[in-house]
C-alpha cells in the first residue's frame, strides 16, 4: 500500500516541520519501502527485526553515525505516523536505538576574521550595502540562512532593536538585532526603495532582493559569504551557518547565559545548545595548555 502522500501530509500538517526535515524524512521512507520491497514486504507489514536489517544495511554501507541517527529518526516518524492513523496497532521501530552520532564541533570564526570578510565588501557596488546588512544579520543575531531569507520587512522592529524570526516548526521568537545588522539592514531598505531593484509582484514583503527583484535564496546567501570569505583570506571551508555558530560562541566567551543563547537560537533543546558550552571547555583548555607557567615547564 502507498503511504508517501499521506506521510507527507502529516509531516506537513500535523507536525509541521521544515521542507528540509520534510524532503529528509521522505528520504528515508523511501530508502526503507525500496529495501523492504526487495525482500517481498511492505513498509505497513514490516517487523522489528526487518527493520533492523534495515538498518544494519545502512551501517554496512558506511553511512555515518550521524547520517545513521538521521535515519533512524525518519523511520520512528513514519511508525508514529502509521500508528497514528490506525494503520498498525504496534510500532515496529519503537525499540530501535538511535546510534550515537558524537558531537562535532562546528567551525567558528574569529572575530578579526569576521571583519576582514567585512572589509572585502565593495560599498560602492549595487550590491554592497545588502551584503554588508546579509552578514550583519547573520552574525549579529544569529539567524539560519533560511530564516533570513525569508526574512520580512514587517518583522523588522528597528526602534525596539528586534527581528521577528519564523523558525523551525512555524516557531516564531524574538531576537535581539546588534546595532550595527540594525542600521545597515535600515539603511539597504531605504537605499533599495529609493534606487531599486523594483520587487517583482509578490516579492515586495521580502527584506533580501537580488537583482531582478526576487528574494535571496539559501545558495546565493552561501556564494556571497564563500566568496567573502575567500577574498579575506579564510581559509578553512565556510558557509552562512558558520557566521551563526559564531554568534553563538562568541556570545557564550562573553558571558551570556546558555538558555539565553538557546532561546535566541531557537533550539528546542538545551541540548543542542550545550555543544557551544563544550566548544569554550576546549578553547579554555588550549588557553592554559598554551599559557599556564606548569605547562610550560620542562617536566
Amino acid at each position: 500500500m502507498e503511504f508517501r502522500k499521506e506521510y507527507e501530509a502529516y509531516l506537513l500538517l500535523e507536525r509541521g516541520l521544515s521542507e528540509n526535515t520534510r524532503m529528509a524524512y521522505l528520504a528515508d521512507y523511501d530508502r526503507l519501502d525500496a529495501w523492504l520491497r526487495q525482500e517481498g514486504k511492505s513498509p505497513d507489514a514490516a517487523t522489528s527485526a526487518d527493520i533492523s536489517n534495515f538498518l544494519i544495511a545502512v551501517h554496512n554501507l558506511g553511512v555515518a553515525p550521524r547520517s545513521q541517527a538521521r535515519i533512524v529518526s525518519g523511520i520512528k516518524s513514519f511508525y508514529k505516523f502509521l500508528l497514528a492513523e490506525s494503520v498498525r496497532p504496534d510500532d515496529p521501530a519503537a525499540l530501535v536505538d538511535v546510534p550515537s552520532p558524537g558531537r562535532k564541533l562546528p567551525e567558528v570564526l574569529t572575530i578579526d576574521e569576521i571583519d576582514a570578510m567585512v572589509a572585502c565588501i565593495d560599498m560602492n557596488s549595487d550590491q554592497g550595502l545588502r551584503n554588508r546588512a546579509i552578514i550583519e544579520m547573520l552574525y549579529g543575531s544569529g539567524l539560519r540562512v533560511s530564516e533570513l531569507c525569508d526574512l520580512t520587512r514587517s518583522h523588522l522592529y528597528f526602534d525596539e532593536g528586534f527581528v521577528l524570526v519564523a523558525g523551525k516548526g512555524s516557531k516564531e521568537r524574538m531576537v535581539p538585532m546588534s546595532a550595527t545588522a540594525a542600521y545597515y539592514t535600515e539603511t539597504y531598505l531605504r537605499t533599495r526603495d529609493c534606487e531599486g531593484p523594483d520587487p517583482k509582484p509578490g516579492e515586495e514583503a521580502f527584506v533580501f532582493l537580488n537583482r531582478r527583484g526576487r528574494h535571496l535564496t539559501r545558495v546565493m546567501i552561501f556564494y556571497i559569504v564563500r566568496d567573502l570569505a575567500i577574498e579575506a583570506g579564510v581559509k578553512r571551508t565556510i558557509s552562512p551557518h558558520t557566521l551563526r555558530h559564531s554568534f553563538a560562541t562568541h556570545l557564550l566567551e562573553g558571558g551570556a547565559n546558555l538558555r539565553a543563547i538557546q532561546q535566541m537560537l531557537g533550539h528546542e533543546s538545551i541540548g543542542t545548545t550545550e555543544i557551544y558550552l563544550h566548544m569554550d571547555n576546549t578553547r579554555l583548555r588550549e588557553e592554559i595548555l598554551a599559557h599556564h607557567p606548569r605547562n610550560m615547564r620542562g617536566v
